[in-house]
């Protein structure tokens, strides 16, 4: 604690020599910074620059990719910080405030991705009214409603955690997440209680949704034949990233729980993992798998190449048209 301007700091305890190579882990956390930036907003650009787009479904992968840019932007400047710092430290209410970005935003990632499930299921499976559900007053309350919702959530357990007294200040990771917990001189069981109401609301209904939904989507196309290809290219990525981001979930979540004394390398990697898959793969998953995006991402590298090289990538430019229109 600072007493000259009654600030107090907790310190991470879970960087590995980051005295001896902070340079090293810098470089490589500060390109996977630029490259999740870059090539989230490379897909966010492309669904609103062209209007054959414009549809729910994509517009919901734009939100998700701008959700995982804020997620990111709400870790790794604090994380590049400690990096080439002497002392991992942050004060007490920053850290309620990375707390609050993290759960919240991940909150976000499971409303959307529940809304993005429900979207397909309506599409394959109720195609007929489709454009009466999925209207652009519907699209818009569920993008409020998933970023609202889970900011409300959150902001209860931050608030009183915010007026409990602490009496450690030591955590054992690179960021704050739930183990802000451990620092309180007495456990609350209401913020225990609180907190598996929030989990149950947030995490574990949107999973069973989904893959209620999916499982309903997958009856349906194997009794028609004419949807299953839709039904594979569209509902495919939205299953990568439900596993991968559910796995995830689940080590930040029972690692507080359990209480688990993993090596300190461990700690560190799956939490890299946590700020890393996610933020990085969701644009890669949603480019390549989906066609319309792939397409149009397709055409951009092709005017890219042709700019450097002109006459040799004439070929490759009327290839790309050639696939287009196919």
């Amino acid at each position: 604690m600072d007493n000259r301007f009654n600030v107090t700091y907790i310190t991470f305890g879970g960087h590995v020599e980051v005295h001896r190579y902070r340079y090293l882990y810098f470089v490589i956390m500060f390109t996977v910074y630029i490259l999740i930036i870059s090539s989230n907003f490379t897909i966010v650009s492309i669904i609103v620059i062209h209007k054959s787009l414009h549809e729910p479904m994509y517009i919901f992968i734009a939100a998700l990719l701008i959700n995982s840019v804020l997620f990111s932007t709400a870790i790794y400047p604090k994380l590049l910080i400690d990096f080439l710092s002497e002392q991992q430290i942050i004060s007490y209410s920053a850290c309620l405030f990375q707390w609050f970005c993290y759960y919240s935003l991940a909150g976000s990632e499971f409303f959307l991705l529940s809304v993005m499930a429900y979207d397909r299921y309506v599409s394959i499976c109720n195609p007929l009214q489709y454009s009466t559900i999925m209207r652009k007053t519907t699209v818009g309350m569920f993008l409020i409603f998933a970023w609202i919702l889970p900011a409300c959530q959150v902001s209860v357990p931050m608030s009183l955690s915010a007026k409990k007294e602490i009496c450690k200040f030591h955590l054992k990771g690179i960021l704050c997440n739930s183990t802000v917990h451990k620092l309180h001189c007495v456990s609350s069981r209401l913020l225990n209680i609180y907190g598996l109401v929030v989990f149950v609301s947030a995490v574990l209904l949107p999973v069973l949704f989904i893959l209620f939904t999916y499982t309903r989507i997958l009856v349906i196309s194997y009794r028609c034949k004419g949807v299953r290809r839709k039904a594979a290219q569209t509902c495919l990525p939205h299953l990568l990233v439900l596993i991968n981001f559910s796995c995830l979930s689940a080590y930040d979540v029972l690692l507080t729980r359990l209480e688990v004394d993993f090596p300190k390398i461990v700690h560190l990697i799956m939490t890299l993992q946590i700020v890393i898959y996610q933020p990085l793969f969701n644009p890669i998953i949603y480019g390549l798998k989906m066609r319309g995006i792939y397409e149009h991402l397709k055409r951009l590298f092709c005017k890219r190449v042709s700019c450097i090289h002109t006459d040799n990538c004439c070929p490759v430019i009327i290839l790309c048209h050639n696939n287009a229109e196919m």
